[in-house]
């Protein structure tokens, strides 16, 4: 009788192991069309415009990070950036009043229609925060 005990209690341990795995294995991760954020390439625009405000939005979420309110010749735009971190450790400011062109693409957050940013001209400068298939360069899988 021992060993159905021992195999019944080894049934549910396992029964128990794989449900565990299959929610993890559920769980949204981060990432191109894994994530909150999903960058479709098919979407891209190329605007340009006047900087409005910059701001960070902290916490943990798809909204977080650096933001910007762009004023083009036609709307007015809110434009998600990436992490502030990652701006900062490129060294590369943004201000109010600054002119740009941008190359990103329209996406929901939170609710609201944002330009999820791929690409950013100021100047003679650039700074990449996607790659050519949309993956972020902070992720540490652009290229892929």
């Amino acid at each position: 009788m021992s060993i159905g005990r021992s195999a019944r209690l080894f049934v549910l341990f396992a029964a128990v192991l794989l449900l565990g795995a299959n929610r993890a294995a559920a769980q949204r991760g981060a990432g191109r069309g894994q994530g909150p954020v999903h960058y479709d390439i098919a979407k891209e625009v190329t605007v340009t415009g006047t900087i409005e405000d910059v701001r960070s939005v902290t916490g943990s979420g798809p909204g977080a990070g650096t933001h910007l309110t762009l004023k083009t010749s036609s709307e007015t735009l809110n434009l998600a950036l990436g992490p502030t971190r990652y701006m900062t450790q490129k060294k590369f400011a943004l201000a109010k009043g600054d002119q740009i062109e941008v190359i990103g693409a329209k996406a929901t957050v939170a609710g609201g229609e944002v330009l999820v940013v791929r690409e950013i001209k100021k100047g003679s400068e650039t700074m990449t925060f996607r790659d050519a298939k949309g993956f972020p360069m902070w992720s540490g899988r652009a290229g892929r």
